[in-house]
């Protein structure tokens, strides 16, 4: 047989269980989630750190590297591919950063390839987001490396080709690629 637990042995259970939770919520989950911390014990533990990894970052005192920061750009440039000729134009990017983009030739299609090269890489590896021939173009990517990004544009035609390219997004703009 089993035994049950009277009314008031259930109530003193569920007041104790209460009392509980409160407590690691006030102690653990609100200093280290919300940065929270009414009774001090989540900075003591370290557990504040946690809702803010940045300041926890600058605060530690280890030596910090200043790694140039991307800034939040819009830009409309104007390229000009010569006839039977192709060019890169690049721009430099922290891993995981976004770019929107939309590019339109003058009316020809144009073979281009868009791309990423990783930051120190020596060994001419790259990374096609997206290979084709087209008149115009629109959409992001997200950088899946620090590096160069951006677009190979070959004119195969006896015209020059004007692309107009309009960027939004965290990049540092490097240009034409020599």
């Amino acid at each position: 047989m089993q035994d049950t637990l009277s009314n008031k042995a259930l109530l003193k259970a569920t007041v104790i269980a209460v009392f509980i939770a409160g407590l690691a919520l006030v102690s653990f989950i609100l200093p280290a989630e919300y940065n929270i911390d009414p009774t001090g014990i989540g900075a003591k533990l370290g557990l504040t750190a946690l809702a803010n990894p940045k300041a926890a970052a600058v605060d530690s005192g280890a030596d910090t590297i200043d790694v140039p920061k991307s800034i939040q750009a819009a830009d409309i440039i104007e390229i000009i591919v010569p006839a039977g000729r192709g060019l890169e134009f690049k721009f430099a990017m922290e891993k995981f950063k976004k770019m929107e983009y939309q590019w339109q030739t003058d009316g020809a299609a144009i073979f281009f390839d868009l791309h990423g090269e990783p930051e120190g890489d020596t060994t001419g590896y790259y990374e096609s987001y997206a290979i084709a021939t087209l008149a115009d173009m629109q959409g992001s990517f997200t950088t899946p490396f620090a590096g160069v990004h951006g677009w190979y544009w070959k004119n195969k035609s006896d015209q020059a080709v004007v692309i107009k390219l309009t960027v939004n997004g965290e990049y540092t703009i490097v240009g034409l690629k020599k």
